[in-house]
């Protein structure tokens, strides 16, 4: 094998070993890897480009050294001369594996785009935003009076309106004396006025009296997507919401693997902060793009995030976060100058406020949650789970409110799937199989009909996402192709020839389009990393029940886009939720980005939910000694041990088991692994 080189692609987590001198792109071809190029590779598109990774990977155990990809070719050089490259990028079409390497496919390269599912929620705000216009006449200078026009203004921000102490920083410095004299000593200055004690700072100025409204950011910033929303701070209303992958992929799909490239890779953390305040400046732009916005009119920037992207966006190493005691830099919220976190292209002097943390694994997004979803309030018990890579749980009502993460992983969003990638135009999204037939019926985004459908028509299919491979292995174990223990059976034992054996396992196919297009299936080993990660999620769940003293909860709410997408059948069939009735299982679609958006319009939200993470419990799943119990008994699909009575009530799962001696395991009991 000396002469192979192994090549992992990001995001998609699809690998293989091609030979050394593969062109990157004819490897991505090689392996199903989106990367796009139209000019035949001549390096003339630029739409191959990649961005590759060097360093130390611990989650891959590979080292990438800087010789793993051949040197810039005269075709790349003559490129960047002329129309220039983002620093670490590649053509696909010129570089050419030398060694082992990770390599991330960025958006804009890829074919089939991902669909960012983070939508903003049909939500009325509460308008209380920490900035906002006001229009102020200010006496011209004088011979007689030596003054500079920032003191005269305050001067006359404190005779008019009563705001004293402001303050202003250089950008917006630098613009004033202009703006004055534009609009002979009448203007409209944005004033910021974050309260908590904090002095009123001078974000923008426009010349003479402004009646349009300001705008302002919502992010979401997870480690998979980043997602915004720019909203108008006079009435909350949505103008443009956007999103774009994490660019810190490359560097690790989850929170775990990214600590560890910056703790094996010295000045690793840096240049996962780069990456990053990048991608928010871009998203930023996108943004304003989108809603004909002009940048200098956004004038604050409200971001939820995990405690590592916290950090990492900060510029603080992560390093305390991947071990015992997770002790964060700092868990308050934040008011900072917006350029500071990447957002550059705003106004002058516009601001961001971070929502604070709860716990050393929990995060700003789960306040943010917690904000949109006010379990607190409620008298009725309340178990909300963003799902995500790092699954956040909040377990409460107006007695008490617990919280939690617990690391689920990245394969609900498609990745460490066989066939699995991101929600993206091709992707099954949607899947039924017959209990009789076993044959299998889907659909795909981008397309509003069924696979058996004549109108469905012959579109190309890529892939199956998260939501799809969710309904997939759900729907595998209500039609008896699966047993309890999680299981294939064999085409003898289940019925049917789409269950193919694949060395000393099965796998079930739900799409064949060979020779020319993809072959999907359903995998043993997709079947496990599927199970690893709900009961990771199913153990956080029932932890924080043991500590609330309780059997059951009174409902369950998916909270993150992701959560929206997913059928709360077969959610409970999988066993990722504790049982409840199925009408008591809602979404609440994007509840971090609403969250995020409520503080973006009102100091009251943002004062309720400082107030409320002090009170808010914080468990640590990492060392409750019971985690690794429930993790155990939830790995049989639904569970092991709890009954699921709810369930039972409208859906039957067959009494079937497919180890060695062919009789069935009911109840899940897990099967010997050799």
């Amino acid at each position: 094998m000396s002469d192979d080189a192994l090549v992992i692609f990001t995001p998609s987590g699809k690998r293989g070993r091609v030979a050394k001198g593969t062109p990157v792109l004819a490897a991505a071809r090689a392996l199903g890897v989106d990367l796009d190029s139209v000019c035949g590779g001549r390096g003339i598109c630029s739409k191959c480009q990649v961005a590759p990774g060097y360093g130390e990977f611990p989650k891959h155990g590979l080292h990438v050294g800087e010789d793993a990809l051949s040197p810039i070719n005269a075709v790349e050089a003559r490129y960047d001369r002329i129309r220039g490259l983002k620093e670490g990028r590649r053509l696909g079409c010129q570089a050419c594996i030398q060694g082992d390497i990770v390599i991330d496919v960025p958006p804009e390269s890829q074919v089939h785009r991902q669909v960012i599912r983070k939508s903003a929620s049909e939500r009325v705000m509460e308008m209380d935003p920490a900035t906002r216009t006001l229009f102020i006449e200010v006496p011209e200078p004088s011979m007689h009076e030596p003054k500079g026009d920032f003191e005269r203004l305050s001067e006359a921000l404190a005779a008019q309106f009563g705001l004293t102490g402001l303050q202003a920083g250089l950008p917006v410095l630098a613009q004033l004396q202009k703006v004055l004299r534009k609009g002979h000593w009448q203007i409209s200055a944005a004033v910021n006025e974050a309260g908590n004690g904090t002095p009123p700072r001078l974000v923008a100025v426009y010349p003479g009296l402004r009646e349009a409204a300001l705008y302002g950011l919502a992010i979401d910033l997870g480690s998979t997507t980043i997602a915004g929303h720019l909203v108008a701070l006079d009435d909350g209303r949505v103008l443009a919401s956007s999103g774009l992958m994490n660019p810190q992929i490359r560097f690790g799909e989850d929170l775990m693997s990214r600590v560890s490239y910056a703790m094996m890779n010295e000045g690793g953390a840096e240049e996962m902060t780069r990456a990053v305040q990048e991608a928010m400046g871009s998203l930023a732009e996108t943004l304003a793009t989108e809603a004909g916005v002009e940048r200098g009119d956004i004038v604050e920037a409200v971001v939820v995030c995990n405690p590592v992207m916290h950090h990492l966006l900060l510029g603080i190493d992560p390093v305390e976060l991947g071990q015992a005691p997770f002790a964060l830099a700092t868990n308050e919220a934040l008011d900072l100058h917006a350029a500071d976190i990447g957002l550059a292209p705003l106004a002058p002097g516009a601001r961001a406020y971070i929502l604070p943390l709860i716990a050393g694994h929990v995060g700003a997004d789960c306040a943010a949650v917690a904000l949109c979803e006010a379990p607190e309030a409620r008298e009725d018990l309340s178990l909300i789970v963003d799902v995500g890579t790092n699954a956040e749980i909040l377990l409460g009502n107006k007695e008490r409110v617990l919280a939690c993460s617990s690391p689920t992983g990245p394969a609900f969003e498609g990745a460490q799937i066989s066939s699995g990638q991101r929600a993206a135009p091709g992707a099954i999204e949607r899947i039924e199989i017959d209990p009789t037939t076993k044959e299998p019926r889907f659909r795909i985004i981008g397309n509003d009909f069924w696979s058996d459908d004549p109108a469905f028509g012959t579109p190309t299919i890529t892939g199956i996402c998260g939501s799809g491979i969710i309904e997939a292995v759900a729907e595998m174990r209500i039609a008896g192709i699966l047993d309890p223990s999680g299981l294939i059976g064999s085409a003898e034992q289940v019925g049917t020839a789409r269950c193919c054996a694949t060395g000393r396992t099965h796998e079930y196919v739900i799409h064949d389009a060979s020779p020319d297009g993809p072959r999907i299936t359903v995998t043993q080993g997709d079947i496990r990393a599927i199970q690893l990660a709900k009961s990771a999620l199913y153990a956080g769940a029932r932890l924080l029940m043991d500590e609330m003293g309780v059997d059951k909860v009174d409902r369950v709410v998916l909270a993150g886009a992701f959560g929206a997408h997913i059928s709360p059948k077969h959610a409970m069939v999988l066993g990722m939720i504790p049982d409840v009735p199925l009408e008591a299982v809602t979404s609440a679609g994007n509840a971090a980005g609403t969250g995020a958006r409520m503080a973006l319009c009102s100091r009251k939200s943002r004062r309720a939910i400082e107030a409320q993470v002090q009170r808010i419990v914080k468990i640590e799943t990492a060392i409750e000694p019971r985690f690794q119990e429930h993790f155990v008994a939830a790995n049989a699909i639904p569970h092991a041990t709890a009954p699921f009575e709810e369930l039972a009530k409208v859906v039957t799962l067959p009494d079937v088991g497919f180890n060695a001696g062919g009789a069935p395991e009911g109840g899940g009991r897990r099967r010997r692994r050799g």
